[in-house]
């Protein structure tokens, strides 16, 4: 058990609320584990009809999870790494494949890890708060925790847009594009709870009775150039289309991939062309997890953590440091399954 998550089980709902709001409850393996042992405790549990998760305070839902120990994992070469990625995939596929209804309250900060355990929920609450992103390219990791399965299925290129660019996507957005499944202000999330828990067989209708309307969505006046500059699955590709476009638009984009890991972003391009033609999430666990824990191991992801998270100078040196010099020899050696002994496997009795 871990402290940094609180559970609990009150009139027909299951409560996860992340409590680790000192590092906006980035996720370490240990609440990871909290949090399969009560699923899996509720799954059986005949007075549990509902789970809901969210978090206990502080200004965001989840900032991801703990890369410096990952990056310190890499260089040292220990299966610490391989154990958090273990645990935390087990989480990601167990909420994919639960039976009963879960709701993830994303309000605030919802990045990396945090994208994880929302998307496989049945319900996606998004709020004015809300800012959701994978911005693992820019230190040297990949959009990992189903990225692979879900950006790949967002439609007009959208998710190979926020895995190479990092955008940060408001609720309104999150909506639209289908990230979200309803729409609440921030002050109406306690009295949604409240509605659910005295009446938990009729939350379709607690979730219609509270939800709002959403803004209008800014990204949907870049759908057009997005889905024309981000059409490539090769990075020279995009960059080629983006200098084409010739808009402020564009160049703001191009500029904003330039700075990140060339390595990181080939590897997620690929990531998202297999994850569209996956043909189950369990197999895209798998496939992440083999990558993940030979990414961890890479110098552009310990140099990213060193440069945005640890030293904070802002200014990794890339290895291979331009696209053209990333050769397919290179990732196909990262995306090679493991060794059998070594694969990624879900729960028992998990589904699919």
């Amino acid at each position: 058990m871990s402290d940094d998550v609180l559970v609990s089980a009150e009139a027909g709902i299951g409560r996860i609320r992340l409590n680790r709001p000192q590092a906006i409850h980035a996720l370490t393996r240990e609440m990871c584990d909290t949090m399969s042992q009560a699923l899996l405790d509720w799954r059986a549990d005949p007075t549990i009809e509902v789970v809901v998760i969210d978090h206990a305070e502080g200004r965001g839902f989840c900032a991801g999870g703990d890369v410096v120990m990952l990056a310190r994992s890499g260089a040292a070469g220990d299966d610490q790494a391989a154990a958090f990625f273990h645990s935390e995939y087990r989480l990601n596929h167990l909420l994919f494949t639960y039976p009963k209804p879960t709701i993830a309250l994303m309000d605030g900060i919802t990045m990396g890890g945090g994208v994880g355990i929302a998307l496989p929920c049945t319900y996606r609450i998004a709020t004015e708060n809300t800012r959701l992103a994978m911005p693992e390219t820019g230190i040297g990791l990949f959009p990992d925790v189903g990225g692979g399965w879900y950006l790949s299925r967002l439609p007009g290129r959208v998710g190979q847009f926020m895995v190479l660019t990092g955008a940060r996507l408001d609720g309104a957005e999150c909506h639209y594009l289908g990230l979200a499944t309803h729409y609440l202000p921030q002050s109406s999330l306690a009295e949604l709870v409240d509605r659910i828990a005295k009446m938990p067989s009729r939350l379709a209708g607690a979730l219609g009775a509270e939800s709002a309307t959403a803004p209008e969505a800014k990204i949907a006046a870049n759908q057009g150039p997005i889905a024309r500059t981000f059409a490539s699955d090769r990075l020279e590709g995009i960059e080629a289309a983006l200098e084409a476009e010739d808009s402020d638009w564009a160049r703001s984009e191009l500029a904003t991939i330039r700075v990140k890991s060339p390595l990181s972003c080939k590897v997620s391009l690929r990531l998202l062309a297999e994850g569209a033609t996956r043909g189950s999430f369990t197999d895209e666990m798998a496939a992440e997890y083999a990558l993940a824990t030979r990414v961890v191991r890479t110098h552009d992801f310990r140099e990213g953590v060193r440069a945005l998270l640890i030293d904070k100078d802002n200014e990794p040196q890339w290895d291979p440091p331009t696209p053209e010099e990333v050769t397919d020899e290179t990732l196909d050696e990262l995306f090679a399954p493991l060794p059998e002994k070594e694969r990624w496997t879900p729960f028992p009795e998990t589904g699919e």
